[in-house]
């Protein structure tokens, strides 16, 4: 038999007050750098990467590839990495900037419990190339908005995330011994946040705040 087609007796009614708590999700999800050292139960970090498999991608492809990273050894190589990487990028900067940027906590890779390395798939069988043809770049697309789906689902678990970009994709690619093919869109720490914030943290430092939407709002 297929499957049951659906009924409108089947679609969620969303409240006033799922709205409300949806925006405030929305407004406390923040990237966390500074994390408690409890560990994450495995269940519910099993939970919300099933949650996070539900995000939509290119030709249903699902290109995503999600390695924890739980060997020490390599922790500390993506570590070395890090702070290789975010020494030189200090450099780019002079001054008042130069000592802000020095000061700014940029990663939580020494407390987070939880390391996970994203990569996309650049050519996955599974989709047969629907939708990518023109745009290939849509399969990282597809992965960031999987990554953004589990960020927003570790908030409801009170989980934090933390994206690092200061890293070396070769050398991540190296250090965790994944196929050479894939391409690495990013490395999270997760894990319980030690304080919680409605303010991003470069706005508290002082780095940047966010400007109002109409910025980047255009109309043609």
């Amino acid at each position: 038999m297929g499957a049951r087609a659906s009924s409108d007796a089947d679609k969620p009614a969303f409240s006033d007050a799922f709205r409300s708590d949806f925006e405030s999700l929305l407004r406390w999800r923040r990237d966390v750098r500074r994390f408690r050292t409890d560990p994450v139960d495995p269940d519910t970090l099993g939970h919300l990467l099933e949650l996070a498999d539900l995000a939509p991608s290119v030709g249903n492809s699902q290109p995503w590839r999600i390695v924890t990273v739980e060997s020490t050894a390599k922790r500390a190589s993506v570590i070395a990495s890090f702070e290789a990487e975010n020494a030189a990028a200090a450099e780019d900067y002079q001054d008042e900037k130069a000592a802000l940027y020095r000061q700014l906590k940029l990663a939580g890779l020494k407390e987070a419990p939880v390391h996970l390395a994203v990569f996309s798939e650049p050519n996955p069988d599974q989709g047969h190339g629907l939708g990518r043809a023109t745009m290939p770049e849509t399969l990282a697309y597809s992965t960031v908005s999987m990554i953004h789906t589990f960020w927003l689902a570790a908030r409801t678990e009170g989980v934090g995330v933390g994206w690092v970009s200061i890293l070396d994709p070769d050398k991540i690619g190296e250090i965790l011994e994944v196929d050479p093919t894939w391409q690495f869109v990013a490395y999270l720490c997760v894990g319980y946040p030690e304080e919680e914030h409605i303010d991003p943290e470069l706005e508290r430092a002082r780095w940047q705040s966010r400007s109002p939407l109409d910025a980047r709002l255009f109309r043609r």
